[in-house]
């Protein structure tokens, strides 16, 4: 019962440039001596962490990264150019390890944090390093050292913009079926959802948001019934927790409101500072009762309740009242995302260099 996103991919840092042997032939000049520069370093290849980013999808359908390798050195003094880096792109909180050992290598925890995953190699040195008193013509030259190669494999867990809670049979799985690319497993007993299903929201060209079907709680969870309290700390790290009520249960005797306040004191239970995150009310399965009892349904259920939080009134079977719902979440999270502040991205080369007067 994975909580997880996994990708593979292989980097390859540039190699170096390889050394010049090269001799100075000027005018009036028969023994210019050595002028063979050293070849260039290959470039390297960093890992940032991109708060913007929540899953890792595009590793799975790029797996190749290669830096440039370093120019060779040339006559007259020239050194190679060093090859050019590149910039992987993650999410906050992946752990990169050797996929063929397992070893735990990086994991990036902070906002714009950059780690070097792949060292480009050290430039070969061109004839003019081995110039000496007795040495005054050297033909040596050294290649370009290679630069690092890695399997790497790329694991999120911190994973989840948002996550649904509520009872089993709360309609929690058919909602994340109709917004987003998960196909959970769907039926009319409890406990149908049996480990966690993620899915991605798409709301327009690069704006998408990953939400969370945890399994449904029972009264108890956060002592360990049921089957949802082993996801609870999942829920720690979402930006946002929508509470999906079944508004027209099968059993008569079945009191909606009871159900869901014995969801807030599991939460309350559990964890304080998870019961005061952002909390929605999501009334579901209105398509089961008479249109012209909706309303006074909803408005008995939030004086009941003692709700004053956002209400949204939708069916995820019809889909009726999915879409605004959708759209105040992306606002939401992406006005979070906004507000968290992310320190300058410094290029590793230059970390260490003076500011500038």
């Amino acid at each position: 019962m994975k909580f997880v996103d996994e990708a593979f991919i292989d980097v390859a840092a540039g190699d170096g440039g390889n050394g010049c042997v090269s001799f100075r032939h000027e005018k009036y000049k028969e023994f210019g001596g050595p002028n063979g520069g050293d070849g260039g370093r290959g470039g390297h290849v960093f890992a940032v962490a991109d708060p913007s980013l929540n899953t890792l999808v595009d590793y799975r359908y790029s797996r190749r990264h290669e830096a440039k390798r370093g120019e060779h050195g040339m006559g007259s003094d020239m050194f190679g150019a060093a090859g050019d880096d590149i910039t992987l792109k993650m999410p906050v909180g992946t752990i990169i390890s050797d996929a063929d050992t397992g070893e735990v290598l990086f994991e990036l925890l902070q906002p714009g944090e950059t780690i070097t995953i792949a060292k480009g190699g050290d430039g070969g040195f061109g004839n003019m390093r081995f110039k000496s008193a007795i040495n005054r013509a050297p033909r040596q030259k050294t290649p370009g050292w290679p630069g690092e190669r890695r399997n790497l494999k790329l694991e999120l867990k911190v994973l989840a913009d948002v996550g649904l809670l509520g009872m089993p049979n709360a309609g929690k799985s058919t909602f994340i079926a109709a917004v987003s690319n998960a196909r959970p497993k769907i039926a009319d007993y409890p406990f149908t959802t049996l480990h966690p299903n993620l899915g991605v929201v798409r709301v327009g060209p690069e704006q998408s948001f990953v939400i969370a079907d945890i399994p449904g709680l029972i009264e108890g969870a956060s002592e360990g019934a049921g089957l949802g309290h082993q996801f609870l700390r999942h829920l720690q790290r979402t930006r946002l927790l929508l509470h999906v009520v079944d508004v027209a249960p099968f059993d008569e005797g079945v009191d909606p409101v009871a159900q869901a306040t014995a969801i807030v004191g599991e939460l309350r239970k559990y964890d304080a500072e998870l019961y005061e995150k952002p909390r929605w009310l999501v009334l579901n399965k209105l398509d089961m009762v008479p249109a012209d009892e909706r309303a006074a349904r909803v408005k008995d259920f939030v004086k009941r309740f003692r709700w004053k939080g956002p209400v949204f009134e939708i069916s995820a079977l019809t889909r009726e009242g999915c879409e605004p719902l959708i759209q105040a979440i992306y606002q939401h999270v992406r006005a979070q995302q906004q507000a968290e502040q992310v320190p300058e991205v410094v290029d590793p080369r230059f970390a260490n260099d003076a500011a500038p007067e």
